[in-house]
């Protein structure tokens, strides 16, 4: 985004406000934004912004799709990198509605756009919310196409519950011990697993390198080890 652009400007002192506790400043500031925007674009950046200072789900949900609808128009490279994040708020608010597989199918299209975020934190973070988005409304994935997602097609991104439940035990026992090491190579694979063969890879490789430093007591080299050779991360 253009920093320079009055919209770009509006909604970063908006969010100065939000970070000095001062909602309804940033809401006016997002609401100013929006109602000097000059085109789609600069619509779109402001009905982000504004969709997280609404009273109801209904209201934050409309906002959301105004955004995407905004981004849509547009059309160019210059949202590309917005539809992660797009989507991902959209996933949200209809978890929130209690439509949790439409959430899905929005978290599905989030992790398909996710390459095209920037990257660094940013990037990161989208990851890890979409990754996490889609585990909590996995078992509502075979309804989705029935449900507002015009026939979508929807592919299961979540790691196997068996060996999801494996690792989970391991972090957890890490964590506990604050084992630095084998967190900070396992944490971001496994936070940001979406189901390409490229995080199957990345996620089995983070593992080998915990397993082969040889750092763990016995009990956990063996378990990660069958973790690594378990056959939802060939």
């Amino acid at each position: 985004m253009d920093p320079e652009l009055p919209v770009v400007r509006l909604c970063v002192a908006g969010m100065q406000a939000e970070a000095e506790g001062r909602a309804g400043a940033a809401r006016a500031l997002f609401q100013q934004a929006w109602d000097s925007a000059a085109d789609d674009y600069e619509a779109c950046i402001a009905a982000h912004y504004l969709a997280r200072h609404q009273n109801s789900p209904e209201e934050t949900l409309r906002w959301n799709q105004e955004c995407l609808d905004r981004a849509d128009r547009v059309g160019d490279e210059r949202v590309a990198g917005f539809y992660a994040s797009l989507h991902l708020n959209m996933g949200h608010a209809c978890r929130q509605l209690g439509r949790p597989a439409l959430a899905h199918t929005h978290f599905v299209r989030a992790a398909e756009r996710v390459e095209q975020a920037p990257e660094g934190q940013y990037g990161d973070w989208n990851r890890f919310a979409i990754a996490a988005g889609l585990r909590d409304t996995a078992g509502a994935r075979e309804d989705s196409a029935g449900e507002d997602g015009a026939g979508a097609e929807v592919v299961p991104r979540s790691l196997d519950e068996v060996v999801d439940g494996r690792v989970r035990e391991l972090v957890s026992r890490w964590c506990a011990r604050g084992e630095l090491m084998a967190l900070g190579l396992a944490l971001p694979a496994y936070l940001g697993y979406l189901g390409t063969a490229a995080d199957r890879i990345r996620l089995r490789s983070a593992l080998h390198m915990v397993h082969a430093a040889r750092r763990l007591p016995a009990d956990e080299q063996a378990e990660l080890g069958v973790v690594i050779g378990s056959a939802a991360l060939r």
